[in-house]
């Protein structure tokens, strides 16, 4: 999924808040607040671990999707915007993992 793909779906997702919980898988998640988001988040990456493990490519792809979405509305219910994980990105460009991680342990 590319930048412009996650952007229309986060675009999507936001205009969900408020929703009717009948009618919008997401507006539901929206109603059951942020833990129950964040624990989606966790469900699904367990779920693309475990295919990761033992199914096919297409499986990995199926559980990544659910993954991405859950945590495109974890990022809607916590106020971070798709810019603000590109620019986090960029800035983490050129920058080792490691001197990553120590920099934040500062």
């Amino acid at each position: 999924m590319d930048k412009h793909a996650i952007d229309t779906l986060f675009a999507v997702i936001e205009s969900r808040k408020g929703a009717d919980p009948d009618t919008s898988y997401t507006a539901k998640l929206f109603a059951k607040g942020r833990k129950k988001i964040a624990q989606k988040v966790g469900e699904e990456a367990v779920e693309t671990a475990l295919a990761a493990m033992s199914e096919t490519p297409a499986a990995v792809a199926a559980e990544s999707a659910d993954l991405l979405y859950h945590l495109l509305v974890l990022w809607a219910e916590t106020g971070v915007s798709p810019d603000d994980v590109w620019a986090e990105l960029n800035r983490r460009s050129g920058v080792s993992g490691i001197e990553e991680k120590n920099s934040r342990k500062k």
